[in-house]
């Protein structure tokens, strides 16, 4: 009985056939004559495109399989089976064997170099649950599906399955559902293991680098008894890989490798991989600080790069990022650093510049910005074209290393699952299959452009860091511990006892190795200097440290200029059907370029960008709904109402123009922001905006503002013109889209690390944009963005306002009124304003003037001054806010405006009472609180909250 007709039955239709059909039908896809005349008949039957078999869901191979046997159960009616018929039932079965192992060989393998891991019963692998036993191990059957072996006995079938699938490496691919990247997958694992083929220099060098490994740690524990140093001892493979991963994508054409990773094995990565001179290193320990241009951080959160010239005579760079001690956000950092070198190289397919993030197992489990860069990975305007993701699997987190305390799956990389990467566990005390997983992982990455995860099973030898002791929590686990010997001295003992090296020649290595150290010699392979190389790649970040926020500028730019940019940006391509809101407000522009009519704040933003790609400035600009705006008014993406297609005026200004990318984000705040300051500290010359949806919003970005934002430059020497827009303003929306928490920006300034924007007219906004830019300067430009003043009818500006004027940090009054006249100066930043001069104008008040603070920070001293001057018999000075007295800008710039007052002056504030929320929920409450404390400032009604601190 032939294969088809045998599967012409519907009782053979169970789990074990349909694996087995799958078989079939993945190898017809790579070979037509790879499978029997019947079932390439079957499959000549199937759906085809331009006559070609293609590469269709396995649910369809399975429903035409059903439609073509199902009226065959009913007819069946026939003798016992022959042994034939057997054979070919078990040939069947023995398809699903292979597959099981696939699936779930990685629960088998010995992947624990502590030998901790339980051990599970899998029954997918036991032969009676496939249909078989013990008596068919003789049997030779077809294995057309599994490389290495074409014909075998079941005997050796199973031995070559468990030497693949349960050995030092556990692979997880078969969730994978791109069938081409599953073979690819099962091709180069299977034909490997095959004929494992691997030269005494590559075994050499896989000593030396875990000789440089081991004695880096070794050389610091000795010399620096007690100092913290997150010791790699343990989990010296990890240099094998970096090394492996550097040669490798030397090779494949890489340009730059971009590296992530916590402090676990960082200063050895410093060392031993890029190069990092032994010498500075030491002078760390050593407390010694040479840099003037930051206050410094600790050891393992500093970056470094350096350039390795490989074996083939190529140059790649290779910068490891600056990170905090906040575990895993440094990973989206890379991501945006990635991007940005990708986008300057043209590298649309991530051959030039490859990401690669290492992790703690504990960490990559646990800390939600790793499912957030995940959900990036293939996004357009955030893909890198795959990250190779490395798992420094100690088994324990600080003190924690009880699965059940730590995560609730399987394994620590189950995470990863979530985007079809690909999962190598790999045991760290076998370095050869840590090799192998190491190239197989950045060759999958180059041909798939997918993320890819390497989970190096290994341990910590010391404590969470040197001086911890970890055997008061983890008795057990450091009992086996101690007992261990390292990885370099297990594989050192393996080389000699094969003949692979001489006796001697492990030590020689460790003499070498520490005679590098102590004449403080570089010791990475490779680590080369080429001024033509720098030259060719180097940013002259140089050109933008300037700590002079006054710097003069051009900030003109002649109208006939803006009238054609603005041209541009309102004439449509033909059929173009816009939705009717949206198509008056491109009339609207039109009639603003003309003159027509005022200019509002949409319409100045795009124009401010549209000068800037003028200038030679590409714009990114990122974040939820930013395309259209949150609230409607920017509409720099234009939508199609026939057919959904896009039109982006400002991609289309003029010819050859530099790159303008909106992109409305992933819903996350915190891995985007991240990605944004990576890409703007990569790139000085794009202008890099992320807008949250609201300011309310931003944080969830905390960390990110926090330990990367506010004081990266402080710290680290880090440049970064981030552009962040924080919608802000109280028009009754309640606690949650109200307030961006201005004081929290103000309470991280200093040193003139950031700058803090409240502007309040359309120009203002455009000319603050431009400045971003325009300067010599490249600090983050916080700014609270309005909501109900993209429409106020008094918040315009005229086209000249945008061509003859510049970014003013202080506004003053614009109604005529008689200064000596004037007893009251009320200070204010944002919306107030217009409530302020409104009902001023509605009073008929002369004795109060309305002064506008449009930046809060670098604080304009000067500015300030000239105002209060011109009002020679102003007494009383107030600070008006929206914000409750313990938030907005009230506390953070009390003191400087004290320290401009004249002799006689006092300030007082106006604004609404310290509440623990940032505003009433109520509407009526709303209007109530806003009308009192503009009365109060004008003076209207007796403010009670002047004395209050």
């Amino acid at each position: 009985m032939s294969t088809m007709k045998m599967l012409q039955d519907t009782s053979m239709l169970d789990g074990g056939n349909i694996v087995y059909l799958e078989q079939q039908y993945e190898s017809y896809l790579r070979d037509p004559n790879s499978v029997t005349e019947s079932w390439r008949h079957y499959f000549e039957r199937l759906p085809m495109v331009n006559g070609q078999a293609r590469d269709i869901p396995h649910s369809e191979v399975r429903q035409h399989f059903y439609n073509i046997t199902r009226n065959s159960a009913a007819r069946r009616r026939g003798p016992v089976e022959s042994s034939s018929a057997e054979h070919e039932r078990k040939q069947i079965q023995v398809g699903s064997l292979i597959d099981a192992y696939r699936a779930r060989g990685h629960q088998l393998a010995d992947i624990d170099p502590l030998g901790r891991m339980e051990k599970i019963e899998i029954r997918e692998v036991q032969l009676h649950e496939c249909g078989l036993s013990g008596a068919d191990l003789q049997t030779e059957f077809q294995t057309p599906a599994l490389y290495g072996i074409d014909v075998a006995t079941l005997s050796d079938i199973v031995a070559h399955l468990e030497k693949i699938y349960c050995g030092t490496i556990g692979y997880e691919y078969m969730y994978i559902n791109h069938t081409t990247q599953k073979l690819w997958l099962q091709q180069r694992i299977e034909s490997y293991w095959a004929q494992p083929d691997l030269s005494t220099e590559s075994r050499q060098w896989i000593l030396e680098r875990l000789t440089a490994s081991e004695g880096m740690e070794k050389y610091l524990h000795s010399r620096y008894v007690g100092q913290k140093r997150f010791s790699l001892e343990g989990g010296e493979s990890l240099i094998v890989i970096m090394g492996a991963l550097v040669q490798r994508a030397s090779a494949a054409g890489c340009k730059e490798l971009v590296i992530g990773m916590a402090h676990r094995g960082r200063l050895n990565v410093l060392v031993n991989v890029l190069g990092k001179n032994p010498a500075e290193l030491f002078s760390e320990f050593e407390g010694k600080h040479d840099d003037e241009l930051s206050s410094g951080d600790v050891k393992y959160h500093q970056g470094f790069s350096s350039d390795i010239k490989s074996e083939t005579g190529e140059f790649m760079h290779l910068a490891l990022a600056f990170n905090p001690s906040h575990l895993e956000i440094v990973s989206p950092v890379v991501e945006g650093s990635v991007r940005s070198r990708q986008d300057r190289y043209g590298d649309s397919q991530g051959e030039n510049v490859i990401p690669v993030s290492i992790h703690g197992d504990a960490a990559f489990a646990g800390q939600g910005v790793v499912m957030e860069t995940f959900n990036m990975a293939d996004s357009r305007g955030f893909s890198t074209k795959g990250t190779i993701h490395i798992v420094v699997n100690n088994q324990v987190g600080f003190t924690t290393s009880n699965t059940a305390d730590s995560r609730s799956t399987l394994y620590a990389t189950d995470v990863a699952k979530m985007i079809n990467a690909p999962i190598f566990h790999v045991n760290g005390d076998d370095p050869e299959a840590v090799l192998f997983v190491s190239q197989l992982a950045l060759d999958f990455r180059n041909e798939f452009q997918k993320d890819v995860v390497i989970d190096l099973v290994c341990y910590r030898r010391h404590g969470h860091n040197e001086a911890d002791e970890p055997s008061a929590t983890q008795p057990m686990m450091y009992k086996t511990i101690k007992a261990l010997p390292t990885t370099r001295q297990l594989y050192a003992d393996a080389l000699v006892a094969e003949g692979v090296i001489d006796v001697d020649y492990p030590q020689q290595l460790i003499d070498a190795y520490r005679d590098k150290l102590d004449a403080g010699l570089t010791v990475a392979n490779g680590v080369a200097v080429d001024p033509e190389y720098m030259e060719k790649h180097h940013i002259a970040w140089a050109d933008y440290i300037n700590s002079d926020w006054r710097v003069s500028y051009e900030s003109r730019l002649p109208v006939e200029t803006l009238q054609k940019l603005a041209n541009s940006l309102t004439t449509l391509p033909d059929g173009l059907a816009l939705q009717s809101r949206v198509k008056k407000i491109i009339e609207d522009r039109r009639k603003m370029t003309a003159g027509a009519q005022p200019i509002d704040w949409g319409y100045a933003e795009n124009l401010a960008y549209a000068t800037l790609l003028h200038h030679g400035y590409p714009v990114r600009l990122s974040g939820q709904d930013c395309g259209r705006g949150t609230f409607f008014h920017r509409h720099a993406v234009l939508h199609n109402q026939n057919d959904g297609s896009t039109h982006v005026p400002l991609r289309n200004v003029f010819a050859d123009q530099p790159n303008f990318l909106v992109i409305d984000s992933v819903l996350s705040e915190e891995a985007v922001l991240a990605f944004e300051y990576g890409y703007a500290s990569a790139d000085p010359t794009t202008m890099v905006i992320w807008e949250a949806q609201f300011g309310d919003f931003a944080n969830g970005a905390q960390v990110v503002i926090d330990q990367f934002i506010s004081s990266g430059e402080t710290k680290w020497g880090r440049l970064c013109g981030i552009s962040l827009f924080l919608p802000h303003g109280y028009e009754g929306q309640g606690p949650e889209h109200s307030s961006a928490r201005l004081e929290r920006f103000l309470q991280l300034c200093a040193e003139d690390n950031m700058q803090v924007c409240v502007p309040s007219t359309p120009a203002q906004a455009y000319h603050m944009i431009r400045r971003q830019m325009l300067r010599p300067i490249r600090r983050p430009l916080i700014v609270m963005t309005p909501k109900s003043l993209l429409r106020h009818r008094l918040a315009v500006s005229t086209l000249e306002d945008l061509a003859d004027g510049t970014f003013e940090p202080v506004l003053g009054e614009i109604d005529q009124i008689d200064s000596s006249a004037v007893d009251r100066v009320v200070f204010c930043s944002g919306k107030v304003y217009y409530d302020l001069v409104q009902k001023r104008r509605e009073t008929g008040q002369t004795n109060v003037a309305v002064v506008r603070v449009e930046q809060l920070y670098p604080f304009p001293y000067t500015e300030m001054q000239d105002v209060i001057a011109r009002y020679p018999n102003a007494r009383r000075i107030v600070w008006c806010q929206e914000e409750p007295r313990n938030q907005g800008a009230w506390r953070a710039t009390r003191h400087r405006i004290e320290r401009i007052l004249r002799e006689g002056q006092e300030l007082e504030f106006s604004g609404r009472p310290p509440s623990a929320s940032p505003a009433v929920g109520y509407a009526n409450q709303h209007i109530k609180e806003q009308n009192l404390l503009v009365m109060e400032a004008l003076a209207l009604q007796e403010n009670s909250q002047h004395t209050v601190a």
